[in-house]
């Protein structure tokens, strides 16, 4: 008597960019409608969904709208009916969709987005910067940053288990770099649509579906008597959210044998003096600059944030505590902020302020418009951060790498 057993289920792998495994996200989890406006540099997102539909490797409603507001309002609704959707934009087309982003999230329906990070206009740029994204960071969107296009594949089916569970129906912001991962090419393993379907489970709202068959209210006009309440209630599933990552995570590792971390990434800084922090795909520049010191005998790492919202606050004490200082990049910026800075060197500081030991903190805005973040730039920063560790005192200063002195 002979027994089957059953064969091994194979990845394959493929040469693609960050927008092209964002795409092959999106065939794999079967979703069922996308919607498409223009804008560099997400759009290739859309490119490659048209092509996959054309070919018929994937039944959705792919709907051309006529502005990012639309784009934003369709996905809107048909995750209302129970649709799993796809939107994403850029720039200032992520922030003319501002009104529906911000309604999506108090009506706590999953939509996942990719953000292409760019600069905003005017003048008008094409190149990396992260304030789009940032805008709704107090919405009640999840957000988070990926760094390779592998992240940006797995990091998608995860937004959409985390998002859809019933204990989160909040959206989530994909961010990647625009240029930088958007359109760079990298060996990406792609999985069986088997795997991920038993990853990832049919999206179901339950009694919250708003169908004929079910007369709910949805948006109702509620003014002072409960949108205290409301929010609350966001606030308790951002929250919760923070549970579901971990599960979600832990059963991808399981499910399709990776070995991420769910909120940071951490670079050799178990015993660093100096530790540089970041997100997206600073994240390689920074690990060679890490690499090449280590060989000279300086002890530095790089903890890279991977969850924006909800912020890992656990996770960057514990990496941050015992360094001597701590330099935060930022690829974005606060203008009249308390550092006059970034956005995320606040959020760090924040997190580190009721440490036992006080950890100094430097600011660094770099890499804005898209310029690279070159090995000059990143020696610059533990060099200026390695000063501040010998005093043990901040600087109290903000300093912007590689900007040219004004001429005359």
């Amino acid at each position: 008597m002979t027994t089957r057993t059953e064969a091994p289920i194979a990845e394959r792998e493929e040469l693609i960019s960050g927008s092209e495994a964002i795409a092959n996200a999106c065939v794999l989890a079967d979703i069922d409608v996308v919607t498409a406006y223009p804008i560099r540099p997400y759009d290739t997102v859309m490119q490659y969904l048209s092509k996959v539909i054309a070919d018929g490797d994937l039944s959705c409603e792919f709907i051309v709208a006529e502005s990012e507001h639309s784009q934003f309002e369709i996905v809107k609704h048909a995750s209302a009916v129970g649709a799993r959707t796809f939107v994403g934009s850029s720039g200032v087309g992520w922030f003319y969709a501002l009104e529906a982003i911000a309604v999506t999230a108090g009506l706590r329906l999953p939509v996942v987005a990719l953000v292409g990070n760019r600069a905003l206009d005017d003048p008008g740029a094409f190149g990396c910067e992260h304030n789009d994204a940032l805008a709704v960071r107090d919405l009640g969107w999840m957000m988070n940053w990926i760094s390779t296009a592998q992240e940006a594949l797995d990091t998608a089916l995860i937004a959409w288990r985390v998002a859809e569970d019933p204990r989160v129906f909040l959206p989530c912001a994909i961010s990647a770099d625009g240029a930088f991962l958007t359109h760079s090419q990298q060996i990406v393993r792609v999985p069986d649509k088997r795997l991920v379907q038993r990853f990832l489970p049919p999206y179901n709202r339950g009694d919250l579906q708003l169908h004929p068959d079910n007369p709910i209210t949805i948006a109702p006009q509620v003014n002072e008597d409960w949108l205290m309440e409301m929010r609350k209630q966001t606030d308790a599933a951002m929250r919760r959210a923070w549970d579901v990552i971990i599960e979600a995570n832990d059963d991808f590792n399981r499910i399709f044998h990776r070995d991420s971390t769910p909120f940071t990434e951490e670079y050799m800084t178990e015993d660093a003096d100096v530790i540089l922090v970041g997100v997206g795909t600073l994240a390689l520049p920074i690990k060679v600059a890490v690499r090449r010191l280590r060989e000279q005998g300086h002890k530095v790492g790089f903890l890279r944030i991977k969850w924006f919202r909800p912020f890992p606050m656990p996770e960057v004490q514990k990496a941050l505590a015992n360094a001597k200082a701590v330099g935060v990049i930022d690829r974005d910026y606060s203008f009249g902020s308390p550092m006059h800075s970034g956005v995320l060197v606040h959020e760090i500081r924040s997190a580190l302020y009721d440490l036992p030991r006080r950890v100094p903190v430097v600011s660094f805005i770099a890499g804005l418009g898209g310029r690279e973040i070159t090995q000059p730039y990143a020696r610059e920063m533990f060099d200026t951060t390695g000063q501040v560790a010998q005093t043990g005192k901040s600087d109290g200063q903000t300093h912007w790498i590689g900007v040219r002195e004004k001429q005359e």
